[in-house]
């Protein structure tokens, strides 16, 4: 053990994290630097990328030539490796009529270790939605008071990107960027198309570096453009805690990380003051309970959520949760995917345009004034993710050939399909909640948490809006639409598979409606801080993890600050 680090069984530290992604990470790296000694548990099993990833197999080397399966969802060679949709002996339950899908990462590092990359920043509209449209609710803070942490967010984790010169798309001041990848063929043929018809096509900012970031404990490399990063990254190019932040934090000699160690409830010193935690050894079973003089929950949203509602209570269920806002406002991105045959990108010359895992360029959001003035029958914005580049090519493009003329087929078709994805903003409704299902316990004997969730005609009617939009494009490229013939309610995601859940313990101004403050800190509970998605006031359909770090490490150096003057004395 290296000197500073704490033993958990002799405690108590002076935070304990519940958590390693985004949030966890941060709060690690932030909070150790500034001298604190913190203890992290983490749910999932331990996991080094630099020893685990194979980066280079082909996915003929894998079984089912590297298919999904239910254990791997994203295929065989996808960074998860002890959670997904469903996980053995964690069970999760929804209420009559709800389709909902929670995807938990059961490994060091979180989702960090294979998420989409792609961290817009939000803008001033993102944090005041009901000022705009009068539904959901105002967030306590607004864009410049996050506005300094997205700038040192950027240059810490290494994101890629440029001017998106748009209203409520904030720019980052010069410093904060890498240069971005150049666009693909298929990219610059969809910016042409969107641009004669008045929708604009911008760089996507993505948390891939495309220049070397020295560091003495973990330094990372650029991207090489040769391996998909949902595999993890060996280098290091592909931002994921498990490669910066955690052992940067562990290098100060004031972190102590404990794996397989699922929490079940927080333990309170008395009625408004944290003790610590107790958590389960999911190797033995053996129950455990650790002290600090501050808790962190980071587990991600609906984790935070089930630990609060675990822990006791009065009036209401749960803990800090006098405002009865515990569990609910729960929303997820909304998502769609539309797709089509591009005749004039067949048969081209092959050539290696991988480029950066994910997108090089995105369609931001551009009819703020057109909901503003009540043109459009929705009132929150989405945004377009594309894809496009060499690949084998989806059924619907190919003809009903075999043996060589099916061989043909696929090579002059390769390169020749585009999608355009949808991501859109979700506003929380009294029907859409999570709550403890009583009945029904995991392995560990925790009871699991019970899903409610329903899109409104809002979402209904903005995917619409945005299948009308993709299709406008693919026509003006001449296309053939690939997508089959569904009503919108048809075509939306389920909740939750765009795991971005959000929201369940949002914060606010007061403690009568809201679960924390704007930094975090629970109304009810002095020493218990929130770090993850869970306080979020909205969802905008910008991607949220780069807010979810800003916030993190907004809150880490406050409660530093508390720290340092003797509030936890």
């Amino acid at each position: 053990m290296m000197p500073g680090a704490i033993d958990p069984a002799e405690g108590p530290a002076d935070v304990i994290i519940v958590g390693s992604g985004a949030a966890g990470g941060m709060a690690a790296y932030s909070l150790t630097k500034a001298g604190l000694r913190c203890l992290l548990l983490e749910a999932g099993r331990d996991y080094d990328p630099q020893a685990e990833v194979n980066m280079y197999a082909p996915e003929s080397d894998a079984p089912l030539r590297g298919a999904s399966t239910p254990d791997k969802p994203f295929g065989y060679f996808d960074a998860t490796v002890g959670g997904g949709w469903q996980v053995d002996g964690e069970p999760y339950t929804m209420r009559e009529g709800t389709d909902f899908r929670w995807y938990r990462s059961r490994m060091l590092g979180g989702r960090t270790n294979h998420w989409g990359r792609h961290v817009p920043r939000w803008g001033p509209y993102d944090f005041k939605p009901f000022s705009r449209d009068g539904l959901g609710v105002d967030w306590p803070i607004g864009y410049d008071d996050v506005a300094p942490f997205y700038d040192r967010v950027e240059r810490m984790i290494g994101v890629n990107g440029g001017r998106i010169d748009l209203e409520n798309h904030p720019d980052s001041p010069p410093g904060c960027l890498m240069p971005p990848p150049k666009p693909r063929v298929p990219e610059m043929l969809l910016k042409a198309a969107c641009e004669s018809l008045g929708i604009p096509v911008r760089p996507a900012h993505t948390a891939v570096l495309t220049r070397d970031m020295p560091d003495d404990v973990a330094p990372r490399s650029a991207c090489f453009n040769a391996t998909p990063c949902t595999r993890g990254c060996t280098i290091g190019a592909m931002f994921q805690t498990t490669t910066s932040f955690l052992p940067m934090a562990k290098a100060t000699g004031r972190l102590t990380i404990v794996t397989d160690a699922m929490v079940s409830r927080v333990v309170m010193a008395s009625a408004n003051r944290a003790a610590g935690v107790e958590y389960v050894d999911r190797k033995t079973g053996a129950r455990h309970q650790v002290k600090a003089r501050t808790v962190i929950l980071a587990a991600g949203t609906c984790e935070t959520t089930r630990l609060l509602l675990n822990s006791g209570g009065g009036e209401r269920p749960g803990l800090a949760n006098s405002s009865g806002q515990l569990g609910r406002n729960l929303t997820d991105s909304t998502g769609a995917s539309f797709r089509a045959f591009i005749p004039g990108l067949a048969d081209r010359p092959r050539y290696n345009e991988d480029g950066i895992g994910g997108q090089h360029m995105y369609i931001p959001f551009w009819l703020y004034q057109q909901q503003k003035s009540g043109e459009l029958d929705f009132p929150r914005g989405y945004h377009f993710e594309l894809g496009g580049r060499f690949g084998v090519p989806p059924a619907a493009a190919l003809p009903r050939v075999w043996g060589a003329g099916l061989k043909k087929a696929v090579r002059s078709a390769s390169g020749a399909s585009i999608a355009m994805v949808l991501r859109g903003e979700m506003i929380p409704n009294k029907d859409t909640y999570c709550e403890i299902d009583s009945g029904v316990k995991d392995r560990f004997g925790i009871p699991v948490l019970r899903f409610a969730f329903r899109w409104s005609q809002h979402e209904i009617n903005q995917v619409a809006h945005g299948r009308r939009t993709a299709h406008a494009v693919f026509k003006r490229m001449n296309g053939t639409i690939l997508d089959p013939d569904l009503p919108p309610e048809k075509l939306i995601t389920a909740g939750g598979e765009i795991i971005h859940e959000l929201g369940t313990a949002r914060m606010g101004a007061d403690a009568k409606s809201s679960v924390v403050d704007s930094f975090g800190q629970s109304w009810d509970v002095g020493n218990l801080v929130l770090m993850d998605g869970a306080i979020f006031a909205s969802g905008a359909h910008k991607n949220p993890t780069l807010t979810i770090l800003a916030l993190a490490l907004r809150a880490s150096e406050r409660l530093a600050a508390r720290f340092k003057s003797g509030a936890f004395a």
